[in-house]
């Protein structure tokens, strides 16, 4: 097939909506990735299916929500046999490749990608992927990460990581920090593309917590000249205290804490943005860009101070389930639109897929994209456990809850920052009603899917894929014990 156009699919983790230049952040410095959506689409009102890892990225292969995939946690498989866009593109000729964070279990599952090339975080993938095997062979270790994500060394944590909510300077310098890292071997398939038809998925690790820039990067906000994100509070409301716990103590943020916060996540988001660059202009200088579907967006949100919450884990608000999504069509098609309409990251696999020239399968529940005319009245998602559950239009929000003392509703026209619970007003009796038969036909709220794991799932081959009982994982950990035993103090 003539003329299909290469795609580059950038993929942040936990980056919320408005914390890029071009969708109005009056702080942060990303000027390349604003330059891209100058160039491209700008989707105002995007969503995640899912607010956490695992789930909503498999949403995104698969064109499938999280009660249909089954991916119900960060530990968990992307059935064999289910259709993603990067296997119908490689059984269409594209040459498809990874790079950075997936969270898949297995680690190398294959989900389409002819090579992949990861840089992990969470549970066993760190102890196999590439990114973790090189810092080996470099006598360093990521301490700050291990300290957040691994709970027997959170247990062990320096008070300093408590204070400050896990924003500090990195323990490793900018060339093995795992931004430059993945990076460096992005472009480096860049490079290597060639007359071929390709895809290549770009995953960041950042702006993930913890908040861990590495230095100078670090350095380069202030927090007390940032401007507090709309939606902050000065303290937990009921709601949400009596919800879930959050992974850091929510009850305690002060205003201090949260700025130093937003100035680390902001130095991530930066630090990624120079990386972007880089891959624009490498596309650039080979004669590419034009011809490049490319696509920046996240797999899902971050609270940073709304609502009095840090991270991840509690309602769906806004800020959690709304995500950055830009996408440059190949041509020039549509530079500079700013499209209002409701989109969900499932629309991604379709529009992909069309723009490739091939037919997405039944199967897949996304709209394409790059079919404006066609739109949705209202974004559904659910939540971990099938505890929870979105929906939302324009200008209304219900999220559903199983235990119906939990669950809110919102008039988003009359306020847009969800602190005004309006489920018991007779004035939007009706509206709720229609919204909750909407989510009945959607999803079996009453009967939740089991979560799909198959540690012998089917994965790639590849000279860097480490075989299962070959002792990899056991020696990784070994290496990292030993490491983290080492003294050490971290310094702000």
């Amino acid at each position: 097939m003539p003329d299909r156009p290469n795609i580059l699919l950038i993929y942040a983790d936990q980056h919320r909506f408005d914390c890029l230049g071009a969708y109005g952040n009056p702080d942060l410095q990303t000027p390349n990735i604003d330059a891209l959506a100058a160039d491209g689409v700008r989707y105002s009102h995007a969503f995640c299916p899912f607010p956490v890892c695992t789930p909503s990225r498999y949403s995104l292969l698969s064109g499938l929500y999280v009660h249909q995939h089954l991916g119900w946690n960060n530990r968990c498989t992307l059935p064999h046999g289910i259709a993603t866009f990067p296997g119908l593109l490689r059984d269409s000729g594209y040459r498809t490749a990874a790079v950075g964070k997936m969270h898949f279990t297995p680690t190398y599952l294959d989900v389409g990608f002819d090579r992949m090339v990861l840089a992990e975080q969470d549970g066993p993938g760190r102890y196999d992927d590439d990114y973790h095997r090189w810092l080996r062979e470099e006598g360093l270790c990521d301490r700050i990460d291990l300290i957040d994500q691994v709970s027997a060394y959170r247990a062990q944590a320096p008070e300093i990581y408590w204070d400050t909510y896990g924003a500090l300077p990195s323990d490793l310098d900018e060339a093995h920090h795992s931004t430059t890292w993945v990076a460096e071997r992005a472009l480096d398939e860049l490079a290597a593309w060639d007359a071929a038809p390709n895809l290549l998925m770009v995953g960041f690790v950042k702006p993930h917590h913890p908040f861990d820039p590495p230095r100078p990067w670090d350095s380069m906000y202030d927090p007390e000249a940032l401007t507090i994100l709309p939606g902050w509070t000065a303290e937990l409301s009921s709601p949400d205290r009596g919800y879930r716990r959050g992974y850091f103590d929510n009850e305690a943020l002060a205003e201090p804490q949260l700025r130093r916060a937003m100035a680390s996540y902001y130095a991530t988001i930066s630090q990624i943005d120079h990386h972007v660059g880089r891959m624009i202009a490498l596309l650039k200088e080979r004669g590419l860009y034009d011809r490049t579907l490319i696509v920046y967006t996240g797999d899902h949100g971050e609270y940073l101070g709304f609502h009095h919450l840090l991270l991840k884990g509690n309602y769906m608000y806004d800020p959690l389930v709304r995500v950055p999504l830009i996408v440059k069509y190949p041509g020039g098609d549509r530079a500079g639109e700013v499209c209002e309409a409701l989109v969900s990251s499932i629309d991604l696999a379709p529009t992909l897929l069309a723009c490739a020239g091939c037919a997405a399968p039944p199967s897949m529940q996304g709209l394409d994209l790059a079919k404006p005319a066609r739109t949705r009245d209202l974004v559904l998602a659910e939540g971990p456990r099938a505890d929870q559950y979105m929906v939302r239009s324009a200008r209304h929000k219900l999220l559903l809850c199983r235990n119906p003392a939990h669950s809110q509703f919102f008039d988003l026209e009359q306020g847009p920052l969800e602190l005004h619970n309006r489920i018991a007003d007779p004035a939007y009796t009706n509206v709720v009603a229609a919204f909750e038969a909407s989510l009945a036909q959607w999803a079996l709220f009453d009967s939740p899917t089991t979560v799909h794991l198959d540690m012998a799932a089917p994965t790639i081959g590849g000279p860097n894929v480490p075989r299962p009982g070959d002792g990899h994982a056991e020696e990784a950990i070994r290496y990292f014990q030993r490491k983290m035993a080492e003294p050490y103090e971290p310094q702000l």
